[in-house]
């Protein structure tokens, strides 16, 4: 088997077997993202001359020596080109002086950072295709969309560029990638990943932080890593009582869960997904039964509430508002209208004309809601639906014109319609790449958790990875 076959975890025993050294690691990685990135378009910040040097020397954690990529939004690596996906600030050569915690705890945990990756416009939307650079392209298909706006880690990953990448979660960052490019994609629950020392949250705790990855065993190895509370955080999460990895292998018990395929469009109708996204959630029915759990339709009724889709606007219009202000504080200057997509600049303009009233009465609807719809799991255990409502989109389907700025975060909506709702919440939710469909394309399922209890969903998606093992079938050497 080839090292990029492997997982993150089976790459750092090859470190602690002394079957390779974490120089060789690093080299390896370095030669995949020079022969496939022109490809794929997922490495947009190479930090070669720094890994190899950090290489010579790495610390003792459970990843020593084990290559990764850092998402170029929210976690800052020390004297790194750092953009969010900003043509301004790609010119200007943007950088940090310093190191977020989130990294900092990975290269504590031994990973060496080799370079950053592609993402939307300031991470608006669920695809990477900024003006600032080069398209990230599914390896599956490089005629679509990796998803996002975590695609360049989930491209390098699917890939086999590198076995594990950071990514983070607005509205479904980490799972709507994870279900493009056939990765595992945890978005933990609100507050488990602290965004130390830049930030206290992200628009209001619609933002999570963790990776995109190989396996589950990565997953819950690197939320072990990452998870916990930092001085000065304005909340966290419910204390984990033991180490992710071990839910691994922790019996499930005979689970309820709740299964829902159909969505609310944006006129107001009940439509189902597509076909596909069908198909994969009854194979993912179906093994579930297998293991005893009951299954049956059901899903939270408030979270149908039509209100939804204005509310949330509400707070990521206000949220594109505060980035694009902060951008320009970070820049120096005011940043223009021509300097960013339509859709960015609609969105910011949107924002400031809502009250700060009316972006509280946003946030209040939204929390007596969550209310409502938690006592759903009080009556199940999990829910389970498909991660997107289509396949992996064509590149350009969410291109923004000025003559219609706003089309492409309703189109946005209209694919990603079962992700942002648990952004809202706070919950954790995961997708699984169990499926392709007839032309090889990964089609994702979405579990989702109460609130704080992401060691439920590692449980069951060990369940599912060992009875139904991800196949990786991009994976360049």
């Amino acid at each position: 088997m080839h090292v990029s076959d492997l997982d993150a975890t089976a790459c750092a025993e090859l470190v602690r077997s002394g079957e390779a050294s974490p120089r060789e690691l690093v080299d390896l990685a370095i030669a995949r993202i020079e022969k496939h990135n022109a490809d794929l378009g997922a490495v947009i910040v190479p930090l070669y001359d720094q890994a190899r040097a950090d290489a010579e020397n790495p610390l003792p954690g459970p990843f020593r020596g084990v290559p990764i990529l850092i998402k170029d939004i929210c976690a800052t690596v020390g004297g790194a080109l750092a953009t969010s996906g900003l043509l301004p600030f790609k010119q200007a050569g943007i950088k940090y002086p310093h190191d977020s915690h989130l990294v900092t705890q990975l290269k504590r945990a031994g990973f060496i950072v080799v370079g950053k990756t592609n993402t939307s416009e300031l991470g608006i939307l669920p695809t990477a295709e900024p003006p600032a650079w080069p398209p990230s392209r599914n390896p599956y298909d490089t005629t679509r969309s990796t998803g996002g706006s975590s695609g360049g880690s989930a491209a390098a990953v699917a890939a086999g560029l590198v076995p594990i990448a950071h990514a983070n979660d607005g509205g479904g960052s980490i799972r709507i990638p994870a279900a493009c490019c056939g990765l595992f994609g945890l978005k933990p629950s609100r507050g488990r990943v602290s965004f130390s020392p830049n930030l206290g949250d992200i628009n209001g705790g619609l933002v999570n932080e963790h990776v995109v990855a190989r396996s589950v065993r990565d997953s819950a190895a690197v939320l072990d890593v990452l998870a916990g509370m930092v001085p000065g955080d304005p909340y966290t999460a419910p204390t984990q009582l033991r180490p992710y990895t071990a839910e691994l292998t922790t019996p499930t018990g005979k689970l309820k869960i709740g299964v829902e395929t159909h969505r609310l469009g944006l006129d107001g109708k009940i439509v189902d997904s597509h076909p596909d996204c069908v198909a994969a959630v009854r194979h993912t029915v179906q093994l579930l039964e297998s293991f005893g759990h009951v299954v049956e339709p059901a899903f939270p009724a408030a979270l149908r509430d039509p209100e939804w889709t204005p509310r949330f606007l509400s707070i990521w219009a206000v949220g594109a508002t505060m980035d694009l202000d902060e951008s320009s504080h970070v820049l120096g200057r005011k940043i223009a209208q021509h300097e960013v997509e339509p859709l960015t600049w609609a969105l910011a303009e949107l924002g400031r004309l809502i009250s700060g009233p009316a972006y509280a009465a946003a946030w209040r609807w939204i929390q007596r809601n969550t209310r409502e719809s938690a006592r759903f799991w009080g009556a199940y255990d999990l829910l389970l639906t498909p991660t997107l409502a289509e396949p992996p989109a064509k590149l350009g389907t969410f291109a923004s014109t000025n003559e219609d700025p706003l089309a492409a975060i309703f189109r946005a909506a209209d694919y990603t319609p079962f992700t942002p709702p648990f952004n809202a919440t706070g919950q954790p939710a995961c997708s699984l790449p169990l499926y392709h469909n007839a032309q090889g394309l990964p089609i994702g399922v979405q579990l989702v958790a109460a609130y704080g209890r992401e060691d439920l969903l590692l449980r069951v998606a060990a369940q599912l990875e060992a009875a139904n093992p991800f196949e990786h079938k991009a994976t360049r050497h």
